[in-house]
């Protein structure tokens, strides 16, 4: 399946084709792979949007410090 892109400013088209040659892929390969990034950024919020809260009883900054100090003992 195509898709056509117009009307994609200079500046973009030259980020694209930088990008894509640094990464030794096609400008194709680049924009695809940005695009099924983007949508399954966008699904994820949407699914996480609809999740209802969780109380922890402690605030989630502190359950974080617990947690770190538990993993750097452990490291030692």
């Amino acid at each position: 399946m195509d898709l056509l892109v117009k009307n994609v400013p200079q500046e973009l088209h030259e980020r694209l084709r930088r990008h894509a040659r640094a990464s030794r892929r096609t400008m194709s390969e680049v924009v695809l792979d940005a695009v099924e990034r983007e949508l399954a950024r966008q699904e994820w919020q949407g699914r996480f949007a609809g999740r209802s809260t969780t109380k922890l009883g402690v605030p989630a900054a502190k359950v974080l410090e617990q947690e770190r100090a538990g993993r750097d003992e452990q490291l030692g």
